[in-house]
């Protein structure tokens, strides 16, 4: 049954609206004080609604129940009751978080229509995490998709924090897609409707990063002829990705310490303490561990931000994921261009499975891309791709037993896979499966044999 929690000090309101509700069929719940119904917000299972006046006796108000409840409940609607005239108020607690407000002496209807649309509008949003909650773990989160148990680690770790407000540090090299993990973490949580706002740390001067962040008021230093918004100020209630942070300079990093700690700030060359409510994600493929200990970077801004940390793995790490980002690509791009869909032949397929990835995702994308734009042919072929070999890479082979031996068992791995799932398409035909991938009929057959697979022979003769 539906639980809502009624924050009343007003005995005869308190007893109106509890009989209203439970003539509604939910189950009403009083507390006859703001200090009562701070102890009622944790209760589990959680409350489905709390409705609270917003000018309550005692030293707890509704705006502090409010507050409250946000924090400890973020997926739990509040509705203020306001008294008349105090339209500027329910307005700030909209801005704090507030579902909807009804202005005293209330109507009936009206005070119904509003809890109905809430708990609705509640239910479609759980209904809606729940749905992205099955689809992440059959197929991706967000804009990332992988079925390995190297990505399927980082999906349940997004899946976990999404729905709180807890501080997140991404971590991996680069271009694995970091601003990824960042965007769809806050699309799944409770601020999706708020903004997402990115910042750059290593793209912007030493000089220009704190009003970059904060804002300035005008006239605080040359060029500032008007007050300018932060992008703390432009995120509020929503999310702020502070991407490659290990560049930040030391005396930013203690103003932005300051935030996390107080959620204040000011802007540059003001006196007007502002409040913070948006939740901070960073990301950086530095060693921040190292950066701490040769004195370049806070330790305490270091601990405040890996709250909750998640490893974006390299490329190279999963490899079992290549089929599916490749053929998402190549969706993307032909979508994008107008243009029919290209394929991948099975060669082409081996040659991106053995390549190191040094550049990850990004470098993918970008090698699938220009060769279905370059391609001659109606599939791509090896010869389309450009990988480039990485400056660093070994002159000699590598020992036996290293990495390379791991990698190779890899791409045999992904190998057997891919032709595995072409042959069973085609009921196990070899000329139509050869056909289908670009890949010649006798090579096919040698690599089916090299791999411990079965192909239908004598479903190929007239």
């Amino acid at each position: 049954m539906t639980r809502i929690l009624v924050v009343e000090d007003e005995r005869a309101i308190q007893l109106a609206l509890s009989g209203l509700l439970g003539r509604e069929g939910y189950d009403v719940e009083q507390a006859h004080s703001g200090e009562e119904a701070l102890a009622r917000l944790a209760d589990d299972p959680p409350l489905d609604l709390v409705l609270t006046d917003l000018a309550l006796g005692g030293s707890v108000s509704g705006m502090d129940v409010l507050r409250a409840s946000r924090a400890a409940r973020p997926e739990t609607p509040v509705v203020m009751i306001t008294a008349h005239g105090s339209e500027r108020v329910a307005v700030l607690a909209m801005k704090e978080g507030a579902e909807d407000y009804v202005p005293k002496p209330f109507d009936n209807d009206e005070m119904r229509l509003i809890v109905a649309r809430a708990l609705e509008r509640t239910r479609l949003e759980r209904e809606h995490r729940l749905l992205l909650e099955r689809v992440h773990r059959e197929h991706g989160f967000g804009a990332l998709i992988g079925s390995g148990p190297a990505i399927r680690r980082v999906f349940d770790l997004m899946n976990k924090v999404a729905g709180t407000d807890l501080t997140v540090l991404v971590r991996g090299e680069s271009g694995t897609g970091k601003e990824l993990v960042a965007q769809a973490v806050h699309d799944a949580s409770p601020r999706a409707r708020r903004p997402f706002v990115a910042v750059n740390c290593a793209a912007i001067s030493r000089e220009l990063v704190e009003s970059e962040l904060f804002g300035h008021e005008k006239g605080a230093f040359t060029g500032a002829n008007a007050r300018r918004v932060g992008r703390f100020e432009a995120a509020e209630g929503g999310t702020i990705f502070l991407d490659e942070v290990g560049d930040m300079p030391l005396e930013t990093q203690a103003k932005v310490l300051r935030v996390l700690q107080e959620r204040t700030f000011e802007r540059v060359g003001g006196s007007k303490t502002l409040e913070a409510d948006v939740r901070v994600i960073a990301a950086t493929h530095r060693d921040l561990e190292g950066e701490v200990a040769r004195g370049r970077w806070r330790g305490d801004l270091y601990y405040r931000l890996r709250v909750v940390e998640i490893v974006v793995p390299p490329l190279r790490e999963r490899l079992e994921d290549l089929p599916a980002l490749v053929d998402r690509f190549l969706d993307h791009l032909a979508t994008r261009l107008g243009r029919e869909k290209r394929r991948i032949d099975a060669a082409a397929m081996a040659a991106v499975a053995r390549h190191s990835w040094p550049g990850n995702v990004r470098e993918l994308r970008n090698v699938v891309e220009q060769a279905a734009v370059l391609a001659a042919g109606p599939a791509i072929e090896e010869a389309d791709l450009r990988l480039e070999v990485p400056r660093s890479a070994p002159s000699v082979p590598p020992r036996a037993g290293s990495f390379a031996d791991a990698k190779r068992a890899l791409v045999d791995d992904f190998e057997r896979t891919f032709l595995a799932d072409a042959l069973r398409q085609h009921g196990g035909n070899v000329s139509r499966t050869a056909e289908a991938i670009g890949m010649v009929r006798q090579s096919l057959q040698q690599k089916i044999r090299e791999l411990g697979l079965r192909g239908d022979d004598e479903g190929d003769k007239p």
